[in-house]
């Protein structure tokens, strides 16, 4: 064993191996030693996420976050932490977004077979009743309280995806669901959708730490090669989408809140494209710290903002274009119509004249930082690993991440940011307190598309829209 773990550096961001391996099944198995740690970081993607959910149903992924834990053929309800926990795991968790669902923990390198066993038990014998079911939907239901409504501007990130998709579409509605929707399904309708999705040819294995690759394959095998392959998955159905929103897409909700606050959307280019890397040194720019464009702009030198910040949608839209986000409180006796005048003078600002070089290198450090502190650890490693082999079919394009931001030029922001910061790529989502308009209705579009709460003017003519996966507004936790 060495005595120190491989050093990552800008110029070697992930020293580590990488196996690769699909068994008879189709699952794919992707190991990543690391003896420097005792440990294992077991990892499983599956790509089932909101936007698999059929119409009627939304909501089903991220329920099955939580009913993933209440037990199987050979575990009984509330084991799985139980055993990983008394084995002196820990790290035990999952999260869902529009497309993908992930089961995570970290063991003991010595009880890796405890671990894969759980995950193979869970996904070829889970022990869905009508008791378990029931149990978590109140415990989603209650979720949905403490995260959207019961707190100011909970609900902005939903509303924003209604307004930026066209209804109907997979990514127009949040992760968490409709509660209504959730009731009206039957056990049949949940036992169906494991069926279709929790298979062995949907799903990444992704194993990181103090680990043999053959032994790890074979364990794989011995648990999981038993299980049978779906064979094909039903892919969501949606028209394509234009690729910008279109003019004055601008709306108000009058709601119990304490302070006004906008929120502000535009459309990117999609994770992973060729632009993306350039889209995300230009959202960093923008609005990353107090060194920001927007903070100093917004804060410091105009005093219109009491907070901002900008940044890339992470939705886990990995399918579409990407979502640049910003949000700023306006100060006291401040409009917010100030506030997002001059937040569109910032962006256009570098629509025009891009950014600087000191700029670039200041967001390419702190991104390359950002990745850096996220391969630090096995459960991190072993979540961007599941990530790449996911979504790319590769796990091995981890290695690419920093050179692809070492490759970005002032020119590439430049041509992003004249490309996105149109009036007619913009949404403002703007929340007045209900003692400012007392007698106003709820919610009132600022301006006269009755269908722009909706995105339904939004129809067909484009490309899409995606970004990369790990947001706490539609990432929900199962414990």
């Amino acid at each position: 064993m060495p005595a120190n773990p491989p050093a990552t550096s800008p110029g070697n961001p992930f020293p580590w191996p990488i196996h690769q391996t699909t068994l008879g099944n189709g699952l794919r198995v992707v190991v990543s030693p690391d003896p420097s740690v005792p440990l294992a970081a077991v990892n499983l993607w599956y790509d089932v996420g909101a936007r698999h959910e059929p119409p009627g149903r939304h909501g089903f992924a991220h329920l099955f976050e939580h009913l993933m834990f209440e037990g199987s053929a050979h575990v009984a309800k509330g084991e799985h932490f139980a055993f990983v926990q008394s084995c002196g795991g820990d790290a035990i968790n999952a999260s869902t977004s529009p497309d993908r669902t992930n089961y995570y923990q970290t063991v003991p390198s010595g009880q890796l077979e405890l671990a894969l066993w759980l995950e193979a038990d869970r996904m070829g014998s889970l022990a869905l009743t009508q008791e378990t079911l029931d149990n978590q939907r109140d415990v989603v239901k209650n979720e949905r309280r403490q995260r959207y409504d019961n707190v100011p501007y909970g609900r902005w990130s939903e509303v924003m995806v209604e307004l930026a998709y066209p209804e109907g579409h997979p990514y127009a509605h949040s992760t968490i669901g409709s509660m209504a929707e959730l009731d009206s399904a039957t056990l049949a309708d949940f036992t169906e959708f494991h069926a279709t999705y929790y298979a062995p040819d949907n799903a990444v294995l992704t194993v990181v730490g103090d680990v043999d690759p053959d032994n790890v394959v074979a364990l794989a095998e011995r648990y999981f090669g038993r299980l049978r392959p779906r064979g094909t998955f039903p892919a969501p159905e949606a028209a394509e989408l234009p690729r910008r929103f279109g003019a004055g897409r601008a709306v108000t909700l009058v709601e119990d809140v304490p302070l006004p606050r906008v929120f502000l959307c535009h459309r990117g280019p999609a994770w992973g494209s060729p632009d993306s890397a350039a889209a995300e040194i230009l959202a960093t720019v923008l609005g990353r710290g107090r060194g920001s464009r927007l903070y100093r702009g917004l804060v410091t030198d105009r005093r219109l903002a009491q907070s901002e910040s900008g940044f890339m949608a992470s939705w886990g839209l990995m399918h579409h274009a990407s979502m640049i986000m910003g949000a700023c409180a306006p100060r006291e006796g401040i409009e917010p119509e100030a506030v997002v005048a001059a937040y569109a003078e910032i962006c256009d600002e570098a629509a025009r004249g891009g950014v600087t070089a000191a700029e670039l290198e200041r967001a390419r450090a702190m991104l390359t930082g950002d990745w850096l502190r996220e391969l630090a650890t096995v459960n991190g490693r072993a979540d961007a690993l599941g990530q790449y082999a996911t979504r790319f079919g590769d796990a091995a394009s981890i290695r690419d991440r920093v050179a692809l931001l070492d490759a970005v030029t002032a020119e590439d922001v430049l041509r992003v940011a004249a490309d996105t910061f149109r009036p007619d790529n913009r949404i403002v989502l703007s929340y007045l307190p209900q003692a400012k308009t007392a007698g106003e209705p709820e919610a009132t579009d600022a301006d006269t598309d009755a269908d722009a709460d909706t995105g339904a003017d939004d129809a067909v003519d484009g490309t899409g829209d995606t970004a990369r996966g790990t947001s706490a507004a539609d990432e929900e936790d199962a414990a």
